[in-house]
């Protein structure tokens, strides 16, 4: 088991026996399935819920959202220079989404 693994079991068989697990949102409903964080980390997985539910979006999602933005204008423009601008607009969002992973990685370490 990871050390990682290993506080965890430990956090959570302690909450348990102090009750503060008890009473909670949700309790007895299954887990919410989140096919999308199935090839993230767990550490990142885990801090993006956390965001989530205080209402904040990690920056990859907003990358991500603005991506899919760029990518629907440009497949409902008309005009060719237009396009153009849409295209290279694009390919700087999907350099930065592409750059973030590893800039949140080089942030983590410090």
């Amino acid at each position: 088991m990871h050390r990682w693994d290993r506080i965890v079991e430990h956090r959570t068989r302690k909450a348990e026996a102090d009750g503060s697990l008890k009473n909670l949102s949700g309790e007895g409903a299954p887990v919410t399935e989140r096919p999308e964080a199935a090839h993230v980390d767990t550490g990142t997985a885990v801090g993006h819920r956390i965001m989530a539910e205080a209402g904040a979006l990690p920056r990859e999602i907003t990358l991500k959202k603005e991506l899919i933005a760029l990518q629907e204008r440009y497949a409902a423009e008309t005009d060719a220079a237009q396009k153009t601008t849409l295209m290279a607009e694009i390919a700087q969002a999907e350099m930065r989404l592409s750059m973030e992973p590893e800039a949140r990685r080089a942030f983590l370490k410090g």
